[in-house]
């Protein structure tokens, strides 16, 4: 008997053949068919142009589509949902909604289709709302439903609905769907409910690679990678999203060696090919390894096995190069490809790489030359700026973003202000506060603490105090070190000490940077037990194994009280090896208590870890002539001189009109030098007629009184404050600073200048701040 042909009626033959250009995604053939089926008079039937319909909406013309909906006769349910389905799937949604409103009799299709819409254009609260009247209408859910709905769900992290939704799954019976029960891991893995998850996953009857990566990417989310681990060595079957999970994993918790086992694993044990995904994970993790090596061998395999080279992985190997240390090689790789595709990571794992080998320029061009420089972009650029000592490009950087570039976030302003701090500029520090303000970055604890930092530097500790006032619910342990800190500088020995009890008291833990910062307070006001007993806490309490910094701020205690043979101990008992500060520390110890012998030992010690340092030379022969002993110390000087060893020169400087103004002993060159010394020179009588002597002993050279007090009255320090009355305000406070530590007779200058002007001047110097005000230091005269 003859087989019957399929396509015996006129629709059938036409319908085959609309499939058939469906399938070949051929829009053309599909009109060439629409013409003889118009021939044919077939085109008023349902069926064929539901066919027809269909064919133009999946071959991507949606005019024809509609045109074709418009002109039919009669339509069905069939009819109505393939033009919304296009509608949806084109993201027109508003056209979808009118089609929706006018059918006739909606079904499951029709809801679900216009819930599939909102949550492919992101208007997941529009696609829940659809859910909610579609359940209230008494219109059947189905699977399809479900898992967009939990999707919606999983989007927004609504996790109270989805459990509504979970409540529907079981209801109707839909749990044993595989792709109902990993929507519903996926919904309850980013609403953050992983007990659940699990529960869920155990109960699946039917699971499927999707399922077990569902479970291996929530594990890694919650930090439990070796939950991770163990679900992956469970699976039977895995695709290349289970290992990228793992990978990936490994690489965002830091644990980029087990990141590197697993990518060795798969290379040996799978027949999959690495993707951009895998790629991007294992390059990040030899850049924080440092791998050079296994950096370049995944180069070559990427090059060799043809390998996806999409923009993510020219940017994560311009990255791994960068921060391995082949700087030249990810040049070339950035030669290869357009520089505006380079993203922020490779970016700034060029510019560490550059600023490195103190190469910021290149750095500048590439910044330069970026298509979009967001925010994280300009604060790169700016610290990188800051790191490499150019504290006025990144001013300048500053102020561009600031006129043409994007908000400054708080780790910009954090940066800036460590500017402010360097250049010990109040007025470019308030600028970059009033913007703090401005962009609400002020509360921000990283802003707080450089604000901190910023006022003590500049010399307003009645700044840094308000600031950590104002964070008082924000502060953290480098809050309260910063305050402490700042304190102990400005001759606040005893609110530091007070401050760190009070930190003790409320439970937060102190570091080794509070530590040293509460050992300093002791040092500056010479409470030498109190010191003792707070380092014995550091190490028996907190467990803080004492640093080179700790053992310098003990020798610095106990030398300034005199105690200069246990600060001998202490460096002697070192368990690490003494360094410069330590040495530098008792040397400046025995030349205040003209200890002659012991600061030969030190001097010596701390040459032969920095032959070049002027400053021991310079105290050693300063020490002789103190002693009266002249042929020593010239032998000290001709010993320097000989090794060609400069000695440091003093400077001290102040801002003025957002300038700074420098100035050196005996300084010449300045501007207005002819009024500075007239002023200097009034001074000098007035003061010494109120009670000031001059301390010419300070002056060791062997020449007239007369002479030495010439020599005196033209520190740097006084030259700095004379430019300073002529030029400031009357009663407006002083802001000097001071590269080296101020001598005896600077000290007592100013106490009685302080009192003849009516003025406060705040002087830094190389160790600490000094306020002197009414004829009075805050250092007390020890320092």
């Amino acid at each position: 008997m003859e087989a019957r042909n399929p396509l015996t009626s006129s629709s059938d033959f036409y319908a085959y053949h609309l499939q058939a250009c469906l399938n070949k995604r051929d829009p053309f053939a599909g009109k060439s068919i629409h013409a003889q089926i118009i021939k044919s008079g077939l085109h008023l039937g349902v069926f064929l142009m539901n066919n027809l319909m269909n064919c133009y909406i999946k071959t991507g013309s949606y005019v024809d589509a509609r045109n074709v909906f418009d002109e039919m006769p009669v339509r069905n349910k069939f009819s109505w949902n393939t033009i919304l389905s296009g509608y949806t799937k084109q993201g027109r949604l508003d056209a979808a909604w009118g089609v929706f409103n006018e059918m006739p009799e909606r079904d499951s299709v029709s809801w679900t289709a216009m819930i599939v819409g909102y949550n492919q254009m992101g208007r997941y609260g529009n696609a829940i709302r659809m859910f909610l009247d579609m359940v209230s209408d008494g219109v059947p859910v189905t699977q399809f439903t479900v898992t967009n709905i939990l999707s919606a769900c999983a989007s927004i992290k609504g996790l109270d609905l989805g459990r509504k939704v979970h409540s529907f799954v079981v209801k109707l019976a839909v749990g044993s769907y595989v792709s109902v029960g990993n929507c519903l891991l996926n919904m309850y893995a980013k609403c953050g409910d992983p007990g659940t998850a699990q529960i869920v996953f155990d109960r699946m009857r039917l699971k499927n690679v999707s399922s077990w990566n569902h479970m291996i990417m929530l594990h890694m989310q919650c930090g439990r990678a070796d939950l991770a681990l163990a679900q992956f060595n469970h699976m039977t079957e895995r695709d290349i999203v289970s290992w990228n999970s793992m990978i990936a994993g490994y690489n965002q918790h830091g644990l980029d060696t087990e990141a590197v086992t697993i990518f060795l694993s798969m290379l040996k044990h799978s027949f999959l090919k690495p993707d951009k995904f895998t790629l991007a994970s294992i390059l990040s993790a030899c850049a924080n390894l440092e791998k050079l090596e296994l950096g370049k061998q995944i180069h070559v395999l990427i090059i060799r096995a043809g390998l996806d080279t999409s923009e993510a992985v020219v940017n994560a190997l311009i990255s791994m190069y960068a921060k391995s240390g082949g700087l030249e090689i990810a040049e070339k790789v950035l030669e290869q490809c357009e520089t505006s595709d380079l993203n922020l990571i490779a970016f700034t794992a060029l510019l560490d790489g550059y600023i490195k080998v103190g190469g910021v320029n290149p750095a500048r061009q590439i910044f330069d030359s970026l298509r979009e420089c967001d925010v994280v972009a300009w604060t790169a650029m700016i610290v990188g700026y800051v790191q490499n000592g150019l504290n006025n490009d990144a001013l300048e950087l500053f102020r561009s973003m600031i006129a043409g570039g994007p908000r400054p976030n708080n780790y910009t302003l954090a940066a800036m202000l460590s500017v402010s701090s360097s250049l010990a500029s109040l007025d470019y520090g308030k600028q970059i506060h009033a913007s703090a303000i401005r962009t609400g970055e002020v509360s921000s604890v990283s802003v707080g603490n450089a604000l901190i930092t910023m006022y003590s530097k500049a010399g307003s500790i009645s700044g840094a105090k308000q600031v950590f006032n104002l964070i008082d619910r924000n502060r953290d342990t480098v809050s309260w070190s910063s305050m402490i800190i700042a304190l102990a500088q400005h001759g606040l020995g005893e609110e530091s000490i007070e401050l760190f009890e009070k930190m003790l008291s409320l439970g937060i833990r102190p570091d080794h940077i509070t530590y040293v910062g509460v050992l300093s307070a002791c040092t500056h006001v010479g409470l030498v037990d109190q010191g003792r007993s707070y380092y014995n806490l550091m190490r028996s309490v907190h467990k803080i194994e004492p640093t080179h910094s700790h053992y310098a701020c003990m020798v610095d205690l106990l030398g300034r009280a005199g105690l200069l043979q246990e600060a001998y101990d202490v460096i002697q008992n070192m368990p690490i090896e003494p360094d410069v500060i330590a040495w530098g520390s008792l040397l400046s110890a025995c030349k205040l208590h003209k200890n002659v012998d012991l600061a030969k030992v030190a001097a010596d010690k701390l040459l032969l870890i920095e032959p070049d340092n002027s400053g021991a030379y310079s105290a050693l022969a300063n020490l002789y002539s103190a002693c009266g002993r002249w042929a020593d110390a010239a032998e000290v000087r001709k010993l320097m001189k000989n090794r060609r060893v400069k000695k440091g020169q003093g400077f001290s400087w102040l801002e003025y009109q957002n300038k700074v103004h420098v100035f050196g002993v005996d300084d010449g060159v300045h501007p207005q030098r002819d009024g500075i010394y007239k002023m200097m020179e009034k001074i000098w009588k007035e003061i010494k007629n109120i009670g000031f002597v001059p301390d010419t002993e300070s002056v060791l050279h062997d020449v007239a009184e007369e002479l030495k007090e010439k020599m005196l009255m033209h520190h740097s320090e006084k030259l700095a404050i004379a430019f300073g009355l002529i030029n400031t305000p009357e009663h407006s406070t002083l802001r000097i600073m001071k590269n080296l530590r101020v001598c005896n007779d600077c000290h007592s200058a100013i106490k009685f200048i302080s009192k003849l002007v009516g003025r406060e001047i705040i002087l830094r110097d190389a160790t600490r701040f000094h306020h002197f005000k009414n004829g009075t230091c805050s250092c007390r005269d020890y320092w």
